[in-house]
């Protein structure tokens, strides 16, 4: 019997790089389970931009299933038997989810891919991709284990972590790994962005001055990575040899940078670009939590206006800023003895001057 992988959100950014990651490395048969109906429109559109992605290996090697994990049957179609390996890499992840979509999709979606891991006879691991935002409030030293509920700044990572806790309380006896992400912000070292998000509209707004106070405090460490980093990550630990747990996969305490930091990165890169510098603005000034939390209350006010676009794409995680934590992630290096700490400030610079010079990618690099 062949073994099978099953990939949930096969289509989505990560994805899809850990299926091509599995199938280059030999995996008899990867599974891409991606949301719709068959018969679609829609679900035929992704059938087909998939088989091309997908082109160069064995057609029989891949199988592209519909799968909407709000339904309980949403896995009916694959069989159970063959699959010894289940990432559940399928969620929505924008900070700003409704927490309807956020309990329906990160929840109940684990939910059903819970219960589908259950009756997997032959399964190895379930692997389910995670936050650093699933420990929610906490602060200070954060480690590779099961945490409390803290209280949650939006509804995504409170999503995130009772998604992880359903799985511990239901499922002890499977072979669980959860591996918590940062943020990832580029492709891969050069800073190239073929996914945008928060970080990337964040900058945007300093560059063009329609912010300018920054909520946080200037010594909270964030935690960035590209996706070539967290696959690398990811494949390390669906390996058997790493034991099933719980993961940060990001750079230790030695390797992070602070919010101040960061900042000082970006105007670096933006005061050297001749349009910036044209426009003569001001650094953006720190404030404190409650006063940020004012702005955004004036800002809702005022519709239509560039600050109340601004407020609303900053306001959902904001918050975490006034959180420093420090993210342990010990057990990752003992599973990945040549682990090579991201260097994150020098992400933030290459991914900040892709950004300039791309112009938030509405030119291509030879047009700037």
């Amino acid at each position: 019997m062949k073994k099978a992988a099953l990939i949930t959100g096969a289509d989505g950014y990560l994805g899809r790089r850990i299926a091509h990651e599995l199938l280059a490395a030999g995996q008899d048969h990867v599974v891409l389970a991606v949301r719709g109906t068959a018969g679609h429109d829609e679900f035929a559109a992704k059938v087909e931009r998939l088989t091309s992605e997908f082109a160069r290996f064995d057609p029989g090697r891949i199988s592209i299933v519909p799968a909407d994990l709000r339904r309980p049957d949403a896995l009916d179609e694959v069989d159970a038997k063959s699959v010894t390996q289940i990432v559940h890499a399928a969620a929505v992840t924008e900070f700003n989810v409704d927490l309807e979509t956020a309990r329906a999709v990160n929840l109940e979606g684990t939910i059903c891919v819970g219960a589908f891991a259950a009756r997997c006879e032959n399964l190895q691991r379930l692997t389910l991709l995670s936050t650093l935002f699933a420990v929610g409030r906490r602060t200070g030293d954060i480690a590779e284990a099961r945490h409390p509920d803290s209280g949650y700044v939006n509804h995504y990572e409170w999503s995130k972590w009772a998604a992880e806790e359903h799985l511990y309380r239901a499922y002890s006896d499977l072979p669980l790994s959860v591996i918590r992400l940062p943020t990832v912000i580029a492709d891969d070292d050069t800073g190239r962005v073929t996914q945008y998000h928060h970080f990337h509209n964040t900058l945007k707004l300093y560059y063009y001055g329609l912010l300018s106070l920054i909520p946080g405090l200037p010594e909270t460490p964030l935690y960035y990575a590209s996706a070539e980093f967290t696959v690398a990550a990811i494949m390390r630990l669906l390996d058997p040899a790493a034991p099933p747990g719980i993961y940060h996969a990001c750079a230790g305490p030695e390797g992070v940078t602070t919010l101040g930091a960061l900042v000082d990165v970006m105007f670096a890169v933006f005061e050297s670009d001749e349009r910036f510098r044209r426009r003569r603005l001001l650094r953006p000034i720190y404030c404190d939590e409650d006063s940020f939390h004012d702005l955004v209350a004036a800002s809702r006010a005022l519709q239509g206006s560039p600050l109340k676009e601004a407020m609303n794409s900053v306001s959902p995680f904001a918050p975490q800023l006034f959180l420093p934590k420090v993210f342990r992630n010990d057990a990752l290096c003992a599973a990945w003895p040549d682990y090579r700490t991201p260097a994150t400030s020098e992400l933030v610079e290459a991914t900040t001057r892709y950004l300039v010079t791309s112009r938030w990618g509405r030119a291509t690099l030879e047009e700037s």
